[in-house]
């Protein structure tokens, strides 16, 4: 037990004080009566107490108790130890003795709790799998195993890993460590030894011309000798597939391809090993950018034909013509293009995931984009709420002039727990978006069904969106599935109602336990002008029931494989039960706008027969309107991309004269001129660091700033940090999965640059030795040890622990106690402050005298009796 102080500075006061009762007790020493001296001490001591509390003194207490710390390192590059492990640390607690207190954690990028910190029996769980493993962080599994330790208590980390580090720096955290009640003791791990091979790089060349010979080197590691198959791939598309036998070490691999694409061009090889310990280290991409002609991109769906192929320059723009369903899911097959038409294509063949990607090639990377219209298109097409509406100038709902007829609708849904999930959430989305298409005034009721029907909203004109949005996003799933009554609820509460147009979209992804009479409730349905339309969802839902009763009920039939699709279903049924979308009365549009537009119809304006209605939103540019003020002709920029409404179509059959309009060619080729990208590129340097960041330089030095996108290959925007280090000059982080992510960079003078980054396969997955160079510097650094035998954890340590316990309030009341008592003699003296104790010992003695008197009074008599 020591005494300590934290705050010594304040003992120098008694130098003066001390001085002063010298000073005292030497002038008045003859004067001073025995209460005298005994008041100055005991003013003395008060002082001294008071001085010594002020320093805010402690007791340092002796701990007994021990904390051990197992931090065990679980991340890929150690995979498969996990019983080795567990041997370690059970074989430990042979010598633990009970003032150990133990806890087991576990880390790689993230940091897991096995067994809190106790002082009870240790009974090793199986490890919790890992979140993450493709990175480790041994800097944040230290701070936090010290942050759960009792930092007065003498504490030991054993941690267990190789020292591949791929994540925060612990050598910074040793700094914080050192010194204090912590040690840290290394046991070194590796993986188990397996058969592996890893491509280690991919070089492509940077830039190309098309049809140029590109050399494509191939780096792979090979743990020992064997064979396997070598593949190229370009832009997805097998290029070559080869045997290729594999020495242990390094062995390099050089393909020659002469390129027949163009704009961003995505090589990725992949070696396929039977037995191969890792997967993850067996692929990689990289990127070319091949310059060349303009590409246009023209989709069409099954049954539309498209006429734009026939009559555009293709001499000048190459074109490629594929079906909706054939959309690639990738960004970087949509950069290949540099502008994209949708011509009469509905939504639901494309998908939500495939507009988010197509979004971010418009927003990002400058792709162009131009809708054109025809009975599966815009508003019919189901595109309400989605990305493509976000881009286009045009709002698929139609606002203010056009009177709707009256309408009502129903939505029977399925609530069974086979619809839990993600398919759901789509569903409840769908139903939304229909529900925020409706007017008000608009009848709606919805219907959820699992064994029995659920009536969330009756049917009633519509008054609060907000109130029906909530109700129908807060149904949950369960049950079975039963279809008849909810179907029957749905015709029965429509039946009565004195509408124009009445639907009901049947959903669901199970079959009915029981078969009923659906034809008799379609066909008096029919009677009251009730139309019902069905989707399928999944593999498992009764197709031939839900398209039967589809065609039985004047509706369509949609079998849906991507649950993605469903809220475009919605939006196309909804749109579809009001007609008046398609505006089909003979007209001639109004022309405004740019002269590259106008001069098209210096000779007069074709009349055009149909078109459909949508609305322009606020910073569009209207080249062309109908009489009705409806657009015919918008654009704007979205993001780098300009966009293009055309809400006729492009057989004739809508667009009229137009189609044998002598400026018809024209007309499609100043669309495309109008989509392609129109800034001007700066070939921006980008060159990674050994940290995994980028450095974008300007190297014409024209650039203050620099402004930095990042999107990844499913249309995901990432979060990008840059810090500037110089004028056209910046550091780049970003968070990405292993694969190619695509850089847009741009300046203060709309300058953009645009161009993929290979992120290759996390370090951990490499085939690498430990570290241990990174564990010596972490037990030297904390006077810890390099473990290799498992007795030696519970070994005694050197630190030894103590808690403070605090006298300072017990100093201060001991002065103000001798205070009063000082006060106390100097007013009544010293007698005066001693009297209770000589009342009562005086009152002690008078007792024990009349006790004493008492017997002797008893035997007195006791002898007078005898």
């Amino acid at each position: 037990m020591d005494l300590r102080v934290d705050q010594p500075l304040w003992l120098l006061l008694l130098l003066p004080i001390f001085m002063y009762f010298f000073w005292t007790w030497k002038k008045d020493i003859k004067v001073f009566r025995s209460e005298g001296k005994v008041v100055l001490f005991i003013r003395l001591l008060a002082i001294l107490c008071l001085i010594l509390g002020l320093t805010n003194p402690y007791l340092l207490l002796p701990i007994k108790d021990e904390q051990v710390i197992f931090l065990v390192d679980r991340s890929a590059s150690v995979q498969g130890t996990d019983q080795q492990v567990v041997e370690w640390i059970e074989k430990s607690f042979s010598s633990r003795k009970n003032s150990h207190l133990v806890g087991v954690y576990t880390f790689a990028e993230d940091f897991q709790t096995e067994v809190a910190l106790t002082s009870g029996e240790v009974n090793l769980p199986v490890f919790t799998p890992m979140k993450a493993p493709g990175k480790t962080d041994i800097a944040r599994a230290l701070q936090l195993s010290t942050g759960i330790v009792e930092p007065n208590k003498a504490t030991r980390i054993v941690l267990f890993s190789d020292g591949l580090e791929t994540s925060g720096s612990v050598s910074d955290e040793l700094g914080k460590i050192a010194g204090g009640n912590v040690t840290i003791d290394v046991v070194q791990l590796e993986r188990i030894a397996s058969e592996d091979v890893a491509i280690t790089s991919l070089e492509t060349p940077p830039v190309a011309f098309e049809g140029e010979q590109q050399q494509l080197n191939v780096k792979l590691e090979a743990t020992t000798d064997t064979k396997g198959e070598l593949l190229l791939y370009q832009n997805d598309q097998l290029l070559s597939r080869e045997q290729v036998s594999l020495e242990q070490g390094t062995n390099s691999f050089t393909f020659r391809n002469a390129s027949t694409g163009e704009g961003l061009l995505k090589y990725e090889v992949q070696v396929i090993v039977p037995g191969d310990g890792l997967i993850e280290n067996n692929k990689l991409t990289s990127v070319t950018n091949v310059e060349g002609s303009p590409k246009l991109l023209i989709v069409t769906n099954a049954g539309n034909s498209s006429n734009i192929p026939n009559v555009i320059d293709q001499a000048t723009i190459k074109t490629d013509v594929i079906d909706a369903t054939a959309l690639p899911y990738d960004l970087s097959n949509y950069l290949a293009y540099d502008a994209i038409i949708f011509d009469n294509v509905p939504g639901h063949v494309v998908g939500e995931q495939k507009m988010k990607v197509l979004e971010q090639a418009v927003k990002n990377f400058g792709v162009g984009f131009m809708m054109v219209g025809g009975n599966s298109s815009f508003g019919l097409g189901g595109y309400f709420k989605t990305p493509i509406e976000k881009l286009l100038p045009v709002e698929m709902e139609i606002k203010g002039k056009h009177q709707l007829p009256s309408l009502g609708l129903v939505i029977v849904m399925d609530r069974s727990g086979s619809m839990s999930g993600s398919k759901f959430e789509y569903a409840k989305e769908a139903a939304a978006r229909s529900v925020e298409m409706l007017r008000e005034g608009d009848t709606l009721g919805f219907i959820a069904f699992d064994d029995r029907p659920w009536e969330i909203i009756e049917p009633a004109p519509l008054t609060n969106k907000e109130e029906a949005l909530d109700a129908i996003l807060s149904v949950g799933v369960g049950g079975g599935t039963e279809i008849y009554p909810g179907l029957a609820l749905a015709y029965e509460r429509l039946a009565p109602l004195k509408l124009q147009r009445k639907h009901v979209i049947l959903l669901t992804d199970g079959q009915s336990y029981t078969r009923s009479d659906y034809q008799t409730l379609i066909e008096e349905g029919e009677k009251d002008n009730i139309t019902i339309s069905t989707v399928a969802v999944g593999q498992d839902a009764d197709r031939a029931l839900l398209e039967s009763l589809a065609e039985m009920g004047g509706g369509t039939f949609y079998d849906v494989a991507d649950e993605s699709t469903i809220p475009a279903i919605m939006s196309t049924e909804t749109a579809m039960i009001s007609r008046t979308y398609i505006e089909d009365n003979p007209f001639y549009p109004i022309i405004y706008g740019d002269p590259s537009w106008s001069s098209l119809f210096a000779e007069g304006v074709p009349q055009m027969n149909a078109y459909i209605a949508t609305t322009p939103k606020q910073t569009a540019s209207i080249i062309a309107e109908s009489e009705k003020e409806d657009p015919i002709i918008a654009e704007w920029m979205y993001g780098l991309g300009r966009t293009i409404a055309f809400t006729s179509d492009s057989t004739g059959e809508w667009s009229g004269d137009f189609a044998r309009w002598n400026n018809w060619g024209n007309f499609w080729n100043t669309a495309v001129s109008r989509l392609l990208p129109a800034y001007s590129e700066v070939p921006f340097q980008i060159q990674k660091a050994s940290d995994g960041s980028y450095t974008v330089t300007d190297p014409s030095g024209k650039s203050s700033f620099i402004e930095i996108a990042a999107v990844n290959e499913k249309g995901e925007e990432l979060p990008v940090t840059s810090e500037p280090l110089a004028p056209g000059k910046s550091r780049v982080t970003i968070e990405s999965e292993p694969g190619l992510v695509f850089f847009r960079v741009s300046n203060e003078q709309n300058a953009v640059y645009q161009t993929g980054v290979s992120i290759p396969y996390s370090e951990e997955y490499k085939l690498q030795k430990p570290n241990t160079s990174k564990l010596e510097l972490i037990t030297s650094r904390t006077s810890g040890k390099l473990l290799t035998d498992a007795s030696e954890i519970f070994r005694p340590m050197d630190i030894k622990s103590a808690e403070k316990q605090s006298i300072q309030q017990a100093l201060i009341l001991a002065a103000i106690l001798l205070f009063f008592i000082d006060i106390t003699i100097r007013r009544f003296g010293f007698r005066q402050l001693v009297a209770p104790l000589y009342k009562m010992k005086q009152n002690k003695k008078s007792i024990e005298t009349t006790i004493e008197t008492s017997n002797v009074e008893k035997l007195v008599k006791e002898k007078k009796k005898r």
